[in-house]
């Protein structure tokens, strides 16, 4: 799965989110990615609760397509 189309997948899911997706350094395979999302919806939410809301977005593709994501959510203040 392409970096452009996660990126889109989460943008899609997670309101007003811009996503930046890399693969993380040193790592050589496609399956293995990080992501920094940037949403005003994480705004007073858990981490925990921020991360499930990117999991969502991404659905089965975390199970079929990304083996690991390494995931930074942050507020548009935390920038």
């Amino acid at each position: 799965m392409d970096h452009e189309e996660v990126e889109r997948l989460i943008e899609a899911g997670v309101p007003d989110a811009e996503a930046e997706v890399t693969r993380p350094r040193g790592v050589d395979d496609d399956d293995h990615l990080a992501a920094l999302v940037v949403s005003p919806a994480f705004e007073g939410v858990s981490l925990l609760e921020q991360h499930e809301m990117v999991y969502d977005a991404l659905g089965e593709h975390m199970t079929t397509d990304i083996h690991a994501l390494e995931l930074t959510t942050r507020t548009p203040e935390e920038g």
